[in-house]
Formats: C-alpha cells, structure tokens, sequence
C-alpha cells in the first residue's frame, strides 16, 4: 500500500525557516502532482503549494516568494522550503499526491499524509 510520510515540522521564531519533506512509499509507478495543504485552527483548509510532475509550481498568493516547492522524482518526494516564517502560517501542514500508480494496477488514487504542524512563534 501506498504511505505518505511527513516531515520537518516544529516550531520556529518568526523570520525562520523549515522545511518540509513528504516521501510516497511503495510499488509506485508514476504521481502526478504533489503538494502541501495547510489549515489553522478554525480555517479551512488552503492549498498552499503544488507542483506537477514536470515541475511546474503555484503557490497561494500569501507564500508567494517565501516558500519553494520542489520534487525529486526518483526518491518519490515532494519537499516545501519556508523562509521568512510568519505566525499567520501556523497550521498543520498536509502533503498530498495526485494519481499514485502502482505496479500492476491499471487506476490511480489520491492520497493525503497525515498532517505536520507547524507553528510560528517568538
């Protein structure tokens, strides 16, 4: 089965940095996008990155500048560099990939990691 696996939160000063990996685990012949959701306690959640398989990024306009989405596609992994860390982007932090296909199945499916929080704090 498929397991996407998080990493790189904490807790950070404002003006920090972190940064995010998230690896997809298994049998995996090809994902289309991945990226990172986040929401606050008492928000909805926000898409604030993504990235295709080719390499073309968007972010929200609020991390626009701040925050760097990559990908290594022979590792699986899709990585969020934050800088200049504001208290506003404290959320929990949810990778996610598009279409995961693995060996011998014919259908892709979506899968969420499990969240890592992060908290901007001085």
């Amino acid at each position: 089965q498929v397991q996407l696996m998080e990493s790189g939160g904490g807790l950070v000063q404002p003006g920090g940095s972190l940064r995010l990996s998230c690896a997809a685990s298994g049998s995996i012949v090809s994902i289309n996008a991945m990226g990172w959701y986040r929401q606050a306690p008492g928000k909805r959640r926000e898409l604030a990155a993504t990235i295709t398989s080719d390499g073309s990024t968007n972010y929200l306009d609020s991390v626009k500048g701040r925050f760097t989405i990559s990908r290594d596609n022979a590792r699986n992994t899709v990585y969020l560099q934050m800088n200049s860390l504001k208290p506003e982007d404290t959320a929990v932090y949810y990778c996610y990939a598009e279409n995961i296909k693995v060996a011998r199945m014919q259908v892709g499916y979506d899968y969420w990691g499990q969240g890592t929080q992060v908290t901007v704090s001085s």
